[in-house]
């Protein structure tokens, strides 16, 4: 039987900054750009009281928080600080699975210490890294990974949550299927349009039907509210894309506008693909614009190597598609070849 635990530290970001400036601990923060279409990274637990919460426009949450302290972000200290954490789980395991620089999955099967005990060992886990880094973190833990990746969110913040073998099951029934990791907005909509909104709902419709409806995609969600999904550790996860983008505080409203800003896009791109040692392993370009309406397109072509004229020519098409809307926000990027590619934890926003 597997023993996973998946640590997720509360409010990262924002927990840094009010640990380094306690004038911050009682009033609602979050980490973001300065103009007001900069996009929140995290916010603490007093501002998300008033519905703010991370990928949301500064102009929108300050709609919702007045009072709202829009911190700018230091990825530095929070590498720092993610490094000592990481330091503590390897303590415990070598089979540690890092999902961003505040959350990752262990696998404690073989550890020894606190007598084998999961809950044992994630209760020592956080309780190191409180004393380490002053900060708190949530456990989750379960014989199966991605429930022990749900149960983390439970008791939030500063808490665990066990799911043990003999409740697997009735956990599973009972499960929002929104709270499955993989199930979007999109495809949440597709399965609740048939009537599937629990993981009991999909046992009820079977596997076969499951494959019907939704293709293998479906028999693998079925196979998830089964408790047929154990998981294991990805020690390593491949980038197969990278990109930069740029959100802007007023619109740019002619093709012309938003050829002039590709320069400084394609140089922050060139820097992080040298950086990451990714020159030489492009296999396609593409864009992204998105509109003053929110409406996003994207646009690629297959590619070997970095081509302005070919970046230019996909703003261009994307662009077209908008009719003439304001843009408020443009990004370029490429894939990234599936022969040698670079191992790297993938960075997200805070949940």
């Amino acid at each position: 039987m597997k023993k996973f635990i998946h640590i997720d530290m509360d409010c990262f970001y924002a927990a840094v900054e009010m640990r380094d400036n306690p004038d911050l601990r009682d009033k609602p923060i979050a980490i973001g750009g300065k103009h007001r279409r900069g996009v929140l990274a995290t916010a603490n637990y007093i501002a998300r009281q008033y519905g703010v919460r991370s990928a949301m426009s500064n102009y929108k949450a300050l709609q919702l928080c007045p009072d709202l302290l829009i911190v700018p972000g230091r990825m530095s200290v929070y590498k720092e600080v993610s490094c000592q954490v990481r330091e503590i789980f390897a303590k415990y395991t070598d089979l540690i699975e890092p999902l961003s620089l505040d959350e990752a999955y262990l696998d404690v099967t073989d550890c020894k210490l606190h007598s084998g005990s999961a809950t044992l060992i994630a209760n020592a886990i956080r309780d190191e890294i409180y004393q380490t880094t002053g900060l708190t973190a949530s456990a989750g833990i379960a014989p199966i990974k991605f429930v022990a990746k749900i149960a983390s969110d439970e008791n939030k913040p500063n808490g665990y949550c066990l799911i043990p073998p003999h409740r697997v099951n009735t956990f599973l029934k009972s499960l929002n299927l929104k709270k499955i990791p993989g199930v979007g907005k999109v495809t949440l909509e597709k399965l609740n349009a048939s009537g599937l909104f629990v993981g009991e709902d999909v046992l009820n419709l079977g596997l076969n039907q499951m494959q019907v409806k939704f293709g293998n995609w479906g028999a693998e969600l079925f196979k998830k509210c089964n408790g047929e999904v154990i998981g294991s550790i990805n020690m390593s996860r491949i980038r197969k894309s990278l990109s930069v983008e740029h959100t802007y505080e007023y619109d740019k409203t002619s093709l012309e506008q938003c050829l002039q800003e590709l320069p400084k896009l394609r140089a922050e791109l060139n820097k992080r693909l040298e950086a990451k040692g990714l020159i030489n392993k492009v296999s396609k370009l593409s864009v992204k614009v998105k509109f003053n309406d929110f409406v996003s397109t994207t646009a690629d072509y297959s590619c070997n190597q970095l081509d302005d004229g070919i970046f230019a020519s996909l703003i261009e098409k994307a662009y077209q598609r908008g009719a003439n809307k304001g843009v408020r926000l443009l990004g370029i990027g490429v894939g990234i070849a599936d022969s040698q590619c670079a191992h790297e934890q993938l960075a997200m926003f805070e949940t």
